[in-house]
């Protein structure tokens, strides 16, 4: 079996597949600092919850992006699993180019998405991630990575609303049924969600107009990324497990080259 983690900076997302199939998936919360013994009981119970034994578990490849979480995390791998864990960093080939200057700026969950978006759905491949920041990445049929965009998450925003203003209440992201919002609480909810489809189908617009690529196909990842999608026809796909199967596919690419 194998395990494969995003850590991403609201959660460390885990999942487990043997073959293509994914066994179970489960989150922790990236905020809460653990020791490695902390994340080897959460994972190994966790997973013993779902009938996996921790040595069932072969192999373990790892992308992320928040730095100070991957010690600990990294040495419960090797403590409690017994497994060497693979880093999705500068380096891995994923089948991804990135024909900048600096490559190393493009996030590692950025680049999984990609792998994955390209593989699954072909390309030219626009790749939506409605994560903590919200990202546009758009990838040429021959896997070139052409352009990105990046704006703050419709979370992160919302939680600019009401710890920057001293009235404003937090509230569920949720999208309330008209955007003539009749109360506080469907105000802040008709800007974060309608605001954030009318961004979203003008950056797919744009994106599209200025590359001048036929045939995108726009795919779409993130948990809040789901009320999104049921909000426009510009997304084709939402898959919400794309970053774990990227790292699976990445995997894939690196024992068959072994």
């Amino acid at each position: 079996m194998l395990l494969v983690i995003d850590v991403g900076n609201t959660n460390v997302t885990f999942g487990v597949c043997e073959g293509e199939e994914f066994l179970c998936v489960f989150r922790l919360i990236t905020g809460i600092s653990r020791t490695s013994d902390e994340f080897g009981i959460h994972i190994t119970e966790i997973l013993n919850h779902h009938g996996i034994r921790a040595g069932e578990v072969q192999d373990v490849i790892i992308s992320s992006v928040v730095p100070k979480v991957m010690y600990s995390l990294t040495s419960a791998i090797r403590k409690y699993l017994k497994a060497e864990p693979i880093i999705v960093g500068m380096g891995t080939k994923t089948g991804i180019r990135i024909p900048t200057a600096s490559p190393s700026e493009v996030g590692a969950d950025r680049i999984v998405d990609a792998v994955a978006g390209l593989d699954l759905y072909g390309g030219p491949v626009l790749v939506i991630d409605f994560g903590t920041a919200t990202t546009y990445d758009l990838i040429g049929k021959d896997g070139s990575f052409l352009a990105g965009v990046t704006c703050p998450g419709i979370q992160l925003s919302a939680k600019a609303l009401w710890r920057e203003t001293a009235r404003l209440p937090e509230i569920e992201i949720e999208k309330p049924p008209s955007i003539l919002a009749k109360n506080t609480i469907t105000s802040m909810q008709a800007v974060l969600v309608y605001g954030t489809i009318g961004q979203t189908e003008y950056i797919i617009t744009k994106m599209k107009e200025e590359s001048k690529l036929k045939d995108i196909k726009v795919v779409a990842t993130g948990g809040i990324g789901r009320i999104i999608c049921e909000s426009t026809e510009m997304i084709d796909v939402y898959n919400y497990q794309l970053t774990l199967h990227g790292l699976r596919l990445i995997y894939e690419h690196k024992e068959r080259k072994l």
